[in-house]
């Protein structure tokens, strides 16, 4: 595949990022005038759902699409300018974030804790949105660096939004942990570049795969990408990094851990295939790792295995811990929160088999069954801390024994969170059983018993949390609390979409497969990416008088 870097699709890779920034402009320009606040954030949002779907049709999915498109900030040619790539993985996750940012963004009109924070919240989460979205359309790893930052400061303000003791202390551990993390992800970028001499994502990669040309030694390579893998770790929230989870998706008002579980935590998962299988693939590595517990040898020639090794055991801890986690919490958010920790080790279990597959057929499958399990995990985990917040909004409350009966009280609410809770568990025909069941199959092609036992662990472990939640919240006699109850019908309405989402790409599978096998095979070309983006030497770069792209 080739760019298109003059014309349409060229323009179209930015324009999510500019309509997101435009909207945070004018919703802090108009911080006086909640209405027209309101209206502009909306309108933002839609204008962005409305560029990630031309991105989507135009870039990967038409006919006559050209599969990946670059814009060159400045006309400033790679690698030496800023580079924005769009292709099918970009796309794929920007669908994500669009369809739970436009719920997270209209419940907010209804659901908003009050004070002076109301001036800054619309501004926040379109500043949020463009952390994210910058973070899946950077070309280089710098940028990458800098649009988790925007992320980041984003969100240390929604962890603190409501400003009581319990929340500032969540928002001190969110932050203190998440600068350390930018600390060791700059040291990363330096030393990267001290060794090869560029960050740009596509001369990365060429460099890395003919390391004689340029007179590099991939190994220390290997060791920064360790460095950085750790980093995207701490973003997805795996075990040993899941600690910040619990307290800071507690602190943040549900629309916002919504967005914070469902949409900024795949950017720690895109970060780990875009950089391992796009970029690093190609530099030679001697491996050979054998791995008892999960049944299997980690060899190859590759930094994969490496990738693999970790995540494995990282995946399996966040399983474990995450399901009995879940299992032992008093309140909605807590068992959502320790749920999270659980769900992105379904999620990372096939992006390490793809690492350590032998073959690209695995390989290409197993991406597919991570990034199907990403969507399930976006839809339903943003339906469900969205549930949070509607029952908080109308009892008060979300502590289970404050709560019982909610299911009388409100059959909609009921059946949305239902709905959600059996996507969680792979009840088909949901999303979550395709999601569920690929993952599954991976893990059975790549021929490890003890990855499918674990899986099955944690299978159980969903059931046990989901079973007790609704007992719990939604059965039994109705509370004071539920019995004062009023429910907010536009809340209802946006749980009772997601929910119908979930449903349909269950149903309507087929065109979601096709567009996540298109996003793993984006993944795993690198010659495509490569060659879309065309780095040029110094040399080039003077000879052709600093012409564009």
């Amino acid at each position: 595949m080739t760019a298109t870097p003059v014309g349409t699709a060229s323009t179209l890779v930015i324009a999510p990022m500019l309509v997101v920034l435009v909207a945070a402009a004018g919703t802090l320009l108009l911080g006086r005038h909640p209405r027209a606040r309101t209206a502009v954030s909306l309108a933002g949002g839609a204008g962005y759902a409305i560029a990630v779907a031309a991105i989507d049709w135009y870039i990967v999915l038409a006919p006559d699409a050209p599969g990946i498109a670059t814009y060159q900030v400045g006309d400033l040619p790679a690698p030496f300018g800023i580079t924005l790539v769009a292709d099918g993985l970009s796309a794929f996750m920007l669908t994500m974030v669009a369809i739970l940012g436009i719920a997270s963004l209209v419940f907010s009109t209804r659901h908003l804790p009050g004070g002076e924070g109301r001036s800054y919240y619309f501004p926040l989460f379109h500043f949020l949105a463009l952390g994210v979205t910058g973070a899946f359309l950077t070309g280089d790893l710098f940028n990458l660096f800098v649009w988790f930052e925007v992320m980041l400061m984003a969100s240390y303000v929604f962890v603190a939004y409501s400003g009581g003791p319990q929340h500032t202390r969540a928002a001190f551990w969110y932050v203190t942990l998440n600068l350390l993390a930018s600390a060791v992800f700059l040291l990363g970028v330096g030393g990267i570049y001290a060794t090869t001499g560029t960050l740009n994502m596509a001369d990365l990669a060429q460099r890395l795969a003919e390391p004689a040309a340029y007179g590099l030694e991939p190994v220390p390579v290997v060791g920064l990408l360790g460095l950085l893998l750790s980093v995207f770790a701490i973003k997805a929230g795996l075990v040993p990094f899941q600690f910040w989870i619990p307290t800071a998706y507690r602190a943040a008002p549900p629309q916002i851990t919504a967005l914070l579980a469902g949409a900024t935590k795949k950017v720690g998962i895109y970060a780990i295939i875009r950089l391992s299988f796009t970029i690093f693939a190609g530099a030679e590595v001697a491996v050979d790792l054998p791995l008892p517990l999960v049944g299997v040898a980690i060899t190859g020639d590759s930094p994969l295995p490496f990738v693999g090794a970790a995540l494995f055991v990282m995946a399996a801890g966040s399983i474990l811990l995450g399901g009995i986690g879940a299992v032992g919490r008093d309140s909605m958010e807590g068992v959502f929160a320790y749920s999270s920790i659980g769900q992105v080790g379904f999620i990372a279990i096939p992006v390490a088999i793809a690492a350590t597959a032998a073959g690209p057929e695995l390989r290409t499958f197993a991406i597919i069954a991570a990034l199907v399990y990403a969507l399930n995990h976006t839809l339903a985990k943003g339906l469900l801390f969205l549930a949070v917040g509607t029952v908080r909004s109308a009892t008060g409350t979300s502590r289970f024994a404050d709560l019982g009966g909610l299911a009388k009280r409100s059959p909609p609410l009921a059946l949305a969170v239902f709905v959600g809770s059996l996507a969680l568990v792979g009840i088909p025909p949901l999303s979550g059983f395709f999601g569920k069941f690929l993952v599954f199959d991976a893990a059975a092609r790549a021929g490890s018993g003890p990855v499918l036992v674990l899986l099955l662990v944690g299978s159980l472990l969903t059931i046990a949390y989901a079973t007790r939640l609704w007992n719990r919240s939604f059965w039994g006699a109705r509370t004071d609390a539920v019995e004062a109850a009023t429910v907010d019908p536009v809340q209802i309405a946006i749980l009772v979409g997601l929910a119908v989402a979930i449903i349909a790409v269950g149903v309507g599978f087929e065109p979601v497969y096709e567009f996540a096998e298109t996003a793993a095979e984006a993944a795993l070309d690198t010659e495509g990416y490569v060659d879309a983006v065309d780095p040029q030497t110094a040399s080039e770069l003077a000879g052709s008088n600093g012409g564009g792209h």
